[in-house]
């Protein structure tokens, strides 16, 4: 549970006026870089942000200014390039967060000392954590590209070195049946909580195109079939160089819960001021609010239990591939995969019987000699 941000303002806090007479927040300790809080003063949102800021700062002593030739004065050039600010918001958090803690110990070293080992190592270190260790070894393959490509570095100390492998397993947990009927059950029509719910599971979006949608993003469109004209909404995929749109019907469960609401006034899904929320914010509180029902899982388990529904139902690979804006068929084959082998159990599980009234043995086709005779 997020407590309500206190007065006097908290420490590390500073606000800022653009010149468009907009208020932002930062979190900034020292001569350390500056950290943008993101969402309204005192929301869900802004808390959150703000927790995970002022964390970064605290645990990161202030970073000396160094000279040229440094790893820090590298890191800096590249966040003032192109290759930077082409890579997404949320790369630039999790690259900066890494870079947090290498600089905390490593900044004032030179960059030019840092070698293929050095990468190994730091690849190593974070072994226990796969996806960390991949993410630290993705974020110094764009340093050091970068780097090399602007004649710093004659040697890209990241060639070679291989990704991590990925344990096997299954990822985020998917949804039960039991538990969107307890999330259900604590949060009903009405409550922003059951909008956020009803929004992942009708449309069945990632957490990064689900914050954006909102009624801006409906059409009316023919249904062919029914010979009407229904109501979608259609979204570009947040993920991949190549972006795909979907387009999802409204089915009337989610129309009656949009109509509850609360919405926000630009997205369905928004926080307790009606603010919309980033995906990183609305992951937390959306945690949050399955957790005060009993169901400790994310919101990207609830994207996998609407694609097993939509598989068991009888949804082709092409047509999961539509719903849920994959751009290979390789996650849909393994939905419509399990969903093939839950129905043939359904089917032949009659066949476990063992009496012969229910399943009698067969007769033989052709005559069963009395007697064999020895073989020559």
């Amino acid at each position: 549970m997020i407590l309500a941000m206190p007065r006097p303002r908290p420490p590390f806090l500073l606000k800022e006026v653009t010149r468009h007479g907009k208020h932002v927040w930062y979190v900034r300790r020292g001569d350390s870089p500056r950290i943008r809080v993101q969402g309204e003063f005192g929301t869900d949102e802004f808390n959150v942000s703000y927790q995970v800021a002022i964390n970064a700062v605290l645990i990161v002593p202030t970073i000396q200014k160094v000279g040229t030739g440094s790893l820090q004065w590298l890191w800096d050039r590249y966040r003032e390039s192109t290759a930077w600010a082409e890579l997404s918001s949320a790369t630039h958090k999790q690259r900066e967060n890494i870079m947090l803690h290498v600089l905390e110990t490593a900044g004032s070293e030179p960059y030019g000392g840092i070698t293929s080992d050095t990468i190994e190592e730091g690849k190593d270190r974070r072994r226990d954590t796969p996806a960390q260790s991949r993410n630290f070894l993705d974020c110094m393959r764009g340093l050091f590209r970068w780097a090399k490509e602007k004649k710093h570095v004659k040697v890209d100390p990241t060639d070679g070195v291989k990704n991590p492998k990925k344990r096997k397993g299954k990822g985020f947990p998917a949804w039960t049946e039991e538990d969107v009927e307890a999330y259900q059950r604590k949060w009903p029509l009405g409550t922003r909580q059951r909008v956020w719910l009803d929004v992942l599971l009708y449309t069945g979006p990632r957490r990064g195109d689900v914050v954006k949608l909102g009624r801006q993003h409906e059409r009316m469109v023919l249904d062919t079939y029914a010979q009407a004209m229904v109501p979608t909404v259609s979204f570009k995929t947040e993920k991949g160089g190549e972006q795909i749109e979907v387009t999802i019907p409204i089915l009337p469960v989610l129309q009656t819960t949009l109509a509850a609401g609360p919405c926000g006034d630009l997205t369905y899904i928004c926080g307790e001021r009606g603010n919309p929320l980033t995906k990183e914010s609305f992951g937390n509180v959306f945690s949050a609010a399955a957790r005060e029902a009993g169901v400790t899982k994310s919101a990207h388990g609830v994207r996998k239990i609407a694609a097993i529904t939509a598989a068991d139902n009888g949804a082709t690979v092409h047509q999961l591939m539509a719903i849920f804006g994959w751009k290979t068929s390789q996650m849909a084959e393994y939905y419509t995969r399990e969903a093939n082998r839950r129905r043939l159990a359904r089917e032949a599980v009659h066949m476990l019987g063992r009496t012969p009234q229910q399943h009698p043995i067969p007769a033989p086709t052709r005559s069963v000699p009395l007697t064999l005779e020895k073989p020559k």
